[in-house]
């Protein structure tokens, strides 16, 4: 779990807690379905736009980060 930012841990281990997976023993498969749901998400809450603000743009960013680091962390 080191690998991920604490942002992304945050994210496995609220994930994780709702499940009975034995500490950090979420299959492959889980992480790439909680970066696509993220994906989702973002494109939801934060569409991407030509004339985004900046702030907002950030905010697309670090979620989809976030959602990059989980979707390769067993690559």
């Amino acid at each position: 779990m080191d690998e991920l930012s604490p942002a992304a841990q945050a994210v496995f281990w609220a994930f994780n807690s709702k499940f009975d997976w034995i500490e950090d023993g979420v299959p492959g498969p889980q992480y790439k379905a909680i970066a696509t749901a993220i994906e989702a998400l973002v494109d939801q809450v934060v569409p991407a736009s030509p004339d985004m603000l900046p702030s907002l743009m950030m905010v697309r960013y670090r979620l989809l980060a976030i959602a990059n680091e989980l979707e390769h962390l067993n690559d």
